[in-house]
């Protein structure tokens, strides 16, 4: 994932995911439009992930629609990596403590 750029993929989706429901596909286009969904999460910093392959099979699912059991650990490697990125946790994220 990164903030930047050299340019707009041709495919954009964006995911919903509130850290309790499955994610769900919240926005998707291609060209004029992708650059906009682009721009909106660099202007909100959302963390982007350039990965075209994966975009071209969420691009499949309907608007709306949750995504697909058979995706779930490609988007859980995005969601974490997110996370990660943006220095937030999930909600109810615990460290886990050391051993006594």
């Amino acid at each position: 994932m990164s903030e930047t750029y050299d340019q707009t993929p041709d495919v954009a989706v964006a995911l919903l995911y509130d850290g309790e429901n499955t994610p769900r596909i919240t926005a998707k286009g291609e060209g004029k439009l992708a650059e906009q969904i682009f721009q909106l999460a660099r202007e909100h910093n959302i963390p982007l992930e350039n990965d075209p392959q994966l975009a071209a099979i969420l691009a499949q699912i309907p608007l709306g629609d949750e995504i697909p059991e058979s995706l779930y650990r490609a988007i859980a490697e995005v969601i974490a990596f997110a996370y990660l990125v943006s220095g937030k946790r999930p909600p109810g994220f615990r460290e886990d403590k050391e051993p006594d």
